[in-house]
C-alpha cells in the first residue's frame, strides 16, 4: 500500500477563520458584508478540496459569531457574523449570517 503524504498529520481543527471588516448597518438595519462572504466561501472550498485529498479536518469554525473587541484594533473592525450595537448591545444578522446559515442548511 502506498502511503498517503496526509497520513501522519494528526486530525487538524480549524478553530478561527474570518475577515476584519469595516462593517456598516444601513438604513435597512443590514450589513452588506460581501467580501465576508466570499471569504468564508473560498475558505471553505480549500478545506473541502484539503478533505477529498485526503487531510484530515475534523472541524471549521467561523470567527466569530459576533462582532467583538480586538485587542490589536479595539472595537473598529468588525469579525462577526452577527453585527453588535455596542451601546445598546442590539444584535443584528450580517449577509454573511443568513448566507452560512443557508450554506449549513443546505
Amino acid at each position: 500500500k502506498k502511503l498517503n503524504e496526509y497520513e501522519i498529520i494528526p486530525p487538524i481543527i480549524i478553530t478561527e477563520t474570518g475577515l476584519a471588516l469595516e462593517d456598516q448597518l444601513d438604513d435597512e438595519y443590514k450589513v452588506k458584508d460581501q467580501r465576508r462572504i466570499e471569504f468564508l466561501e473560498n475558505s471553505i472550498q480549500s478545506v473541502l478540496k484539503a478533505k477529498r485529498e485526503g487531510v484530515k479536518v475534523d472541524g471549521y469554525f467561523v470567527w466569530s459569531l459576533t462582532d467583538n473587541f480586538e485587542w490589536a484594533e479595539g472595537y473598529r473592525p468588525r469579525f462577526g457574523l452577527l453585527h453588535v450595537d455596542y451601546k445598546t448591545q442590539k444584535r443584528v444578522p450580517k449577509d454573511s449570517a443568513f448566507w452560512y446559515k443557508k450554506f449549513l442548511t443546505t
